[in-house]
Parts: C-alpha cells; structure tokens; sequence
C-alpha cells in the first residue's frame, strides 16, 4: 500500500481545493488504489511556506490560508522562500506545481519540476508554460527517473483531453481541432450578450475568481494561445511556442457588435484551432468569430468550454466541460496521482 507524501507550491484556489479533495476522497483512495498520504510541504507566494515530515496538518493549513495567515507556523523546520529550493528541501512522494502561468518560457515552473523530478518526485502541474516550453525535455527526464511528468490539469480542467488521446485512442492520428479554451473571455462574452458592458463583465470575472487582476492574458488571447500550444506540442507532436500562434483576442468586441450578431442570430466566441497543412506544418490560430446557431460552439456559455478534435480514423469527436471551478482542475491533479503510482 502506498504512502504518498505529497508536496504543494502554489496554494491558491487550485492548491486548497486539491488538498481539500484530498481529504474528501481518503476512504476511496484507501479502499480503491490502496494509497495513504500525508502533506509534508506547502510552498506560497504571499503566506509563507511549511515543511514537515511528519505531515502538516491538512485542516490548518486550509485554515491558515483561507484567512490569509502565515503558513510559517506549521512548520518543524525551516522553510526556503525560493521555488526550487523548497522543492529540495521537501522530500516528496509527489510535487503539485501550481504557480502562475509564464507565457514567454514556463519559468520558474519548469525549473521547480525540472528540480522534482530529479530528486525522484511525481511532477505533476496545471500550469501550462512547462507543457509548452518543455514538454519533451520534462517528459524524458521523468521516465529516465522511473517518475512521470503529468499536466491533465493544463487544459480544461478536470476533463480528460490529454488522457483521451493517451490512453483511449490508441492508433488514431489528431489531424485538427477546433474550439473554446479560455473560460474567462467566454464568460466576457456571455455576460456582454445579457447586456453588460465590457468592463463590466470582465468585473464581474474577477469578482467570481476566474479573471485575474491584471485580466489581459486572457483578454487579449494570450491564455488561449498557450492551450493551442500546448495540446498541438503534445497530441499532435509538433512543439509550438504562443508566437507560433496567430493570435487576435476579444479586446475590440464592443456592446454593439454583440447586439448586431444576435440579431442576426449569431454569437461571438474566441474560437482555437489547430490544424495539420498540405506541407504537413501546423497552422494554429485563437480570433473572435461570430458563430451561426448551428455551430457545436454556439452553445458554449458562461465559464463553459468544449472541444472538437477530428483524426484519421473517427469522425468529429467533441468534449465538453461545463461551468468549471477550481474542484474540477483540483481533481485532474487528483486523477493524474492515481495514474502515475497504479501505472508504475
């Protein structure tokens, strides 16, 4: 029976939802797969961070975060502020990297994997910059250790996109794909059509959680771009970086033009696509489109996003995860653990 001991960097509303996930599914995870776990290491930003290898307990440091206090407390030992040194220091089973997105290279997320993979840990990540800018160096460095570097978490959340293609198709070829990625400018989207203005409903977005702060990665298709990237890197195998990707995002669609293309019975949405040319180069694209009602993404509301992937064996294939939160990534992290220890 497996005794995982599991480390956290990053411990925003991903991380808690995670480790409370955690806790919520024990008696399955015990009865089912045989696997016990204990925290040893919370890595944060803003609140400090906590090693103990004897286990920090999971109801304090859910406490302590949600109410913006010092992790430092739960700590037996001292704790090194920088992302890799923690990642040393912790002696982890399993490291959850989940620090904010860098779009320009994955730092210093590929950095902390990079260090818990060497020191024998699972890596496993919902950031997407390391599945972009190191999928295949992130990849060979986990198995040549016997480990595994897992990301289902990256894109759409909890649904299985990467999963599908690793373990449910086997032989077929992913020739294109075509779909609504980013959760916070469809919500944008949705919220101009109800009639708020467009600076209303990216507040309305950070209000709820899903836009950030400085809102613009998403706004300006930045976010979507890094999808493209990423799921053209690792199901199509052919790395692209976001430059790579033609890129247009929502910061021109104004009230008036929502209103024109419902009146003609049309939606906008920030449509991503990839696809494989005559040339055999991907070409790969993120723009507003207005979509006629019959299209599968007209449907596509709120925080929802879908997919529709074609290949060289099956017809159109499409996958949808609706009105996510931060549970739903919480639990792809979740899946991808299983997966890494009942596979090994």
């Amino acid at each position: 029976m497996p005794h995982l001991k599991l480390a956290f960097l990053g411990f925003g509303n991903v991380g808690r939802a995670l480790l409370q996930l955690w806790r919520d599914k024990t008696p399955e995870l015990r009865a089912e797969y045989g696997i016990e776990w204990t925290v040893v290491g919370i890595g944060t930003g803003r609140h400090g961070s906590a090693l103990d290898p004897e286990g920090i307990d999971p109801g304090q440091a859910l406490a302590r975060a949600a109410a913006g206090e010092s992790l430092h407390a739960l700590s037996t030992r001292p704790a090194p502020e920088g992302g890799v040194d923690f990642v040393h220091a912790c002696e982890a089973d399993v490291l959850f990297e989940n620090t904010p997105v860098n779009y320009q290279d994955g730092q210093p997320a590929v950095a902390h994997l990079e260090a818990a993979l060497d020191r024998g840990m699972h890596a496993i990540t919902a950031n997407k910059g390391p599945v972009v800018h190191a999928y295949r160096d992130l990849t060979a460095r986990a198995a040549k250790r016997g480990r595994r570097f897992l990301f289902e978490a990256a894109v759409m959340g909890g649904a299985p996109i990467f999963s599908l293609w690793r373990n449910a198709l086997p032989g077929a070829r992913l020739l294109s794909f075509r779909g609504v990625l980013n959760a916070t400018t469809n919500l944008i989207l949705t919220r101009m059509e109800a009639g708020s203005s467009f600076e209303d409903a990216v507040a309305h977005a950070q209000a709820i959680g899903i836009a950030e702060t400085d809102p613009s990665g998403d706004v300006l298709g930045w976010d979507a771009a890094v999808k493209v990237a990423a799921l053209a890197t690792v199901l199509m195998d052919h790395p692209l970086k976001p430059s790579d990707v033609k890129r247009k995002g929502i910061e021109d669609i104004r009230p008036e033009m929502i209103s024109q293309a419902g009146r003609q019975g049309r939606r906008w949405k920030l449509i991503c696509r990839a696809e494989t040319g005559r040339d055999g180069r991907i070409e790969a694209s993120v723009a507003p489109e207005a979509l006629e009602g019959e299209d599968p993404m007209y449907s596509v509301t709120g925080s929802s996003s879908a997919i529709t992937f074609w290949s060289d064996v099956l017809g159109p294939l499409t996958v949808a995860e609706v009105d996510p939160g931060p549970m739903s990534t919480a639990y792809g992290l979740l899946a991808d653990t299983i997966n890494a220890v009942r596979n090994m």
